[in-house]
C-alpha cells in the first residue's frame, strides 16, 4: 500500500497518466540538464528522441509502467520501471526512474509519480523496486521521498561511477510490493 499524496502547496494536485510518444520531447527536456550539469544520472549524453521512444516501447512491451506527471495540463515530471538485470530470473525487480522539472520540484509532483508508479509496478506483477541514487546534491531530495514510501536502504557502491571529474557512488534502496 503507497502512501497518499499531498496536494502540491498553493495548487492543483498533480495528474499522473500513462506517457506517450508525444510526451517524449518534454520528458527528454526534463532530463537533458541532469546529464549535463549533474551526476544524478551516469548518462554522458542526453538520449536522442529515437531513444526515448525505444524506452517507453520497451516499457510496454514488458508491461511495465512509464508515466508522467502534469500541473496545469504541461509536463513537468516523468517516471518509469525498467528491468533491474537481463537475466531472466529477475524478470520480478525493477529499477525505479523519476526525474522532474525544476518548477515541479517541493509541489507534491515526486511523491505522486512515486506513489502512482509503485501501485503500476504492483498491477504489473513487480515483487521488488530498486532505486538507484547517486551521491550528487542534485538527489538530496530522492532518500527521503523514497523513505517515505516504505523503501529502505539496501547498501552503497562506492566509487562506481566517474562524471563530472569526479568519482561517485550510489545508494541503493529496495521495497518489496507483496
Amino acid at each position: 500500500m503507497t502512501t497518499a499524496p499531498s496536494p502540491a502547496p498553493g495548487g492543483a494536485r498533480p495528474r499522473v497518466r500513462a506517457a506517450t510518444p508525444d510526451d517524449l520531447t518534454i520528458v527528454a527536456a526534463i532530463f537533458a540538464p541532469y546529464v549535463r550539469t549533474t551526476a544524478v544520472t551516469f548518462d554522458e549524453e542526453p538520449p536522442t528522441a529515437e531513444q526515448w521512444d525505444a524506452r517507453l516501447a520497451d516499457a510496454r512491451t514488458r508491461g511495465l509502467p512509464f508515466l508522467v506527471a502534469e500541473l496545469d495540463g504541461e509536463v513537468v515530471g516523468y517516471a518509469y520501471a525498467s528491468p533491474w538485470r537481463p537475466k531472466a530470473a529477475y524478470r520480478h525487480t525493477v529499477e525505479d526512474t523519476i526525474y522532474l522539472a525544476p518548477e515541479a520540484q517541493g509541489r507534491g509532483v515526486g511523491t505522486r509519480l512515486l506513489s502512482a508508479l509503485l501501485d503500476a509496478c504492483t498491477a504489473a506483477g513487480v515483487r521488488q523496486v530498486v532505486a538507484v541514487i547517486a551521491d550528487d546534491p542534485a538527489a538530496a531530495g530522492s532518500i527521503p521521498l523514497h523513505r517515505r514510501f516504505g523503501f529502505a536502504p539496501a547498501g552503497t557502491l562506492q566509487d562506481v561511477g566517474f562524471k563530472r571529474g569526479r568519482w561517485v557512488s550510489t545508494v541503493l534502496m529496495q521495497r518489496t510490493l507483496h
